[in-house]
């Protein structure tokens, strides 16, 4: 299947990383032209994709601000965790993974990737069913992460026992009780941070496996964070901890 990337970021990633098989693009009639669209003219032309101008309301219908450009182009390519493994191996770095338990909010999710692919993760695992996958509005809400980062979909169960075996240790986010503060918790070495959906979080047989579950302290009247904000303090936790000497 074919589908049109839109914007002027994720257009421009989605072309540097060439993962994808890449049909035409798309140029609103008396677009203005910025150091972005014209890298993206340059390499569209060193591509030999085929380039057109259309009329700016025909660009608008595909999603929120597409910024006068549109890229047609392939499925997004999903990794399997092989592919992560080795990835962290070639760095030779410990295992960085991000792990979403049925995450449903595109938004949510592009924001994730978008933070995961800045602080280092070598591979997001999302469940293959019962959750949001990377569509053209994820890649936006990523500006275009999306297409330098491995996404996996996979059964998270089997994905986590699998991990275990190689000595990583799982990290789910829960604001129980019983949940303990990053103080308390080894962020460093080979990692998987696991974040549960917007609405119920964890679900209990993911929570069941993790070895570990970790809350994060607040002091302000509102109880919990936004899966993205929670997820992505997480993961910065985790990057410096990782970075200390």
């Amino acid at each position: 299947m074919k589908e049109f990337i839109y914007g002027r970021n994720p257009v421009l990633e989605t072309l540097l990383s060439n993962r994808r098989q890449t049909f035409q693009l798309l140029m609103a009639e008396g677009v203005r032209n910025d150091d972005r669209l014209n890298k993206i003219l340059s390499l569209a032309q060193k591509l030999n994709i085929r380039t057109a101008k259309v009329p700016r309301h025909k660009l608008d219908t595909m999603g929120d601000n597409p910024q006068g450009i549109a890229l047609e182009v392939s499925d997004y390519p999903y990794a399997n965790l092989r592919d992560v493994i080795d990835k962290a191996d070639r760095s030779n770095e410990p295992l960085f993974v991000l792990m979403l338990d049925t995450l449903q909010n595109p938004q949510n999710l592009g924001t994730l990737i978008r933070t995961a692919e800045s602080v280092g993760i070598h591979g997001v695992i999302i469940p293959a069913h019962r959750a949001a996958g990377v569509t053209p509005a994820v890649v936006s809400a990523s500006a275009g992460a999306t297409e330098h980062m491995l996404v996996v979909q996979s059964n998270l169960s089997q994905a986590i026992s699998e991990l275990k075996n190689i000595n990583s240790w799982v990290i789910g986010l829960d604001e129980s009780q019983d949940s303990l503060p990053p103080s308390q918790i080894d962020l460093n070495g080979s990692l998987v941070i696991v974040v549960g959906s917007e609405g119920e979080g964890l679900r209990s047989q993911v929570r069941k496996n993790c070895d570990f579950l970790m809350r994060l302290p607040m002091q302000g009247k509102i109880a919990s964070l936004n899966a993205s904000v929670a997820g992505s303090v997480a993961l910065y936790l985790a990057y410096l901890a990782r970075r200390k000497p």
